[in-house]
């Protein structure tokens, strides 16, 4: 790209988002022991966060944004594309029930139409691959035919829209989608002028290959650059190679000058035994140095696009203790859901690493070797404990004679006893085809072996 063309890029970024360098945050609701949406606003507030993305159009959290310095992306629930793609009359409808009442107070800036749409298989998802252009079209003309100039439409895809992301220059969308899906919304951004958001996660290709990529690499630390030999340019960082491959790819479809945001950005502060780098020290320096970096005057960029500012959004506001899924899923938070910070951390930029306190020495920077179980949480409620057992004994393909009154796993008779013998053999058995060591939050790993006499719980092999 040439430096006109770079120029031109950087004066149009800044015409679609005012101080589109200022560091934004998710704030996601999974979990049942959050502080009120008043108090998640005042936090947010508080920790002068200038953008928040939310996940649906809820109307406490938006009347709660009113008159406040935060700028506002709200998401259209993927439960609504397929009949908004259809049905002009539901998409002016969701516009005026879920935008227009809140409007000029809240400083709504994006409507996003779905989350990661293109990541699901399923029928339905592939139903909605079909529906997602149609969707976000309805959206802008309803925003069009209530005279809404000011918000932008976009939809937050995940890094697996791409077949090809390494080296940079070899980035390339799925030929599933690539005709049908991607080169009309990228038509539709061109047109509109709004970006190409996409989630983006180093710690997920490190923790696949933490022997092969550096970890210093994944986490902004330096003392590390890789060369693409395809483009010549060199790379310091793992963030930017993953969104130059991204860059790389629209361009091979004719759309270099579609700006991108980062829609959801971020690193885990705990996770399960088998999810190595998952801590506060990581996840401290994970995101200090992304702010940093995205905060800078005049902006980075990256290295196929140097100079041009990247709104950033970080995963996220609260640990949510609900989300289903392997433990790194439940420790994304910033804070801690009773609102203290789970470390400090200065969304301004201002304050530089040394201005904080020690962290905690990371332990599981390395990827365990060993034998773990998967055991019910101390202190679980009894009552879910048996339904979750009972359910799990009740799926096809599940063993559970061993707790017969007189076999060798029946005593101690006690539901929790019971219930860790069903979570570790049914996670040993399954966890190959994705199963976790979650059960509703009622089961967690160990490397303890939780085996009594003739007992012998199965365990997995890391």
């Amino acid at each position: 790209m040439g430096l006109l063309a770079v120029f031109l890029l950087w004066l149009l970024s800044l015409s679609r988002a005012k101080a589109s360098n200022n560091i934004g945050v998710n704030y996601g609701q999974l979990g049942n022991n959050l502080p009120s949406p008043y108090l998640s606003i005042e936090l947010l507030t508080k920790m002068k966060a200038r953008h928040v993305k939310l996940y649906d159009a809820n109307p406490d959290i938006l009347n709660l944004l009113s008159n406040r310095k935060i700028h506002v992306s709200v998401m259209v629930p993927n439960n609504e594309i397929s009949n908004i793609a259809v049905n002009r009359r539901a998409a002016e409808e969701w516009v005026r029930n879920n935008v227009l009442p809140y409007l000029p107070k809240t400083k709504i800036r994006y409507l996003l139409v779905g989350n990661e749409v293109l990541s699901s298989y399923s029928e339905q998802g592939r139903k909605m691959w079909r529906d997602l252009v149609p969707a976000m079209q309805m959206i802008k003309r309803s925003l069009k035919a209530l005279n809404i100039s000011s918000i932008k439409v976009g939809t937050p895809l995940a890094m697996d829209v791409l077949e090809s992301t390494f080296p940079p220059s070899r980035g390339m969308f799925r030929y599933e989608i690539r005709d049908n899906v991607i080169i009309p919304m990228l038509n539709f951004l061109n047109r509109t002028k709004s970006f190409f958001f996409i989630d983006v996660y180093p710690y997920f290709p490190w923790s696949q290959n933490p022997y092969n990529i550096s970890l210093d690499f994944a986490l902004f630390r330096g003392g590390l650059s890789t060369r693409d030999p395809g483009s010549a340019l060199v790379y310091t960082n793992l963030l930017d190679q993953m969104l130059d491959s991204v860059i790389f790819a629209m361009s091979k479809l004719g759309f270099s000058n579609i700006p991108l945001a980062i829609s959801e950005t971020g690193w885990p502060n705990a996770g399960d035994i088998d999810e190595p780098g998952a801590n506060i020290f990581n996840a401290a320096t994970y995101n200090r140095n992304l702010i940093q970096r995205m905060t800078t005057n005049p902006p980075l960029g990256t290295p196929a696009r140097p100079g041009v500012p990247i709104p950033t959004y970080i995963f996220s506001l609260f640990n949510e203790n609900q989300k289903p899924g392997p433990g790194t899923e439940r420790h994304w938070g910033l804070l801690h859901p009773d609102g203290t910070p789970v470390y400090q951390i200065d969304l301004t930029g201002k304050s530089a690493a040394a201005d904080f306190g020690p962290l905690p020495a990371p332990k599981n920077n390395v990827p365990y070797k060993g034998r773990v179980w998967c055991v019910a949480v101390k202190g679980a409620n009894a009552m879910e404990l048996e339904a979750a057992l009972t359910y799990t004994c009740n799926q096809s393909n599940v063993n559970c004679d061993g707790l017969a009154p007189g076999r060798e796993c029946y005593e101690p008779v006690s539901i929790a006893a019971h219930a860790s013998y069903v979570f570790s053999s049914y996670w040993s058995k399954f966890r190959s085809q994705g199963a976790t060591c979650y059960f509703n939050g009622l089961a967690q790993q160990t490397t303890s072996n939780p085996s009594r006499g003739p007992c012998k719980f199965p365990s997995v092999t890391l």
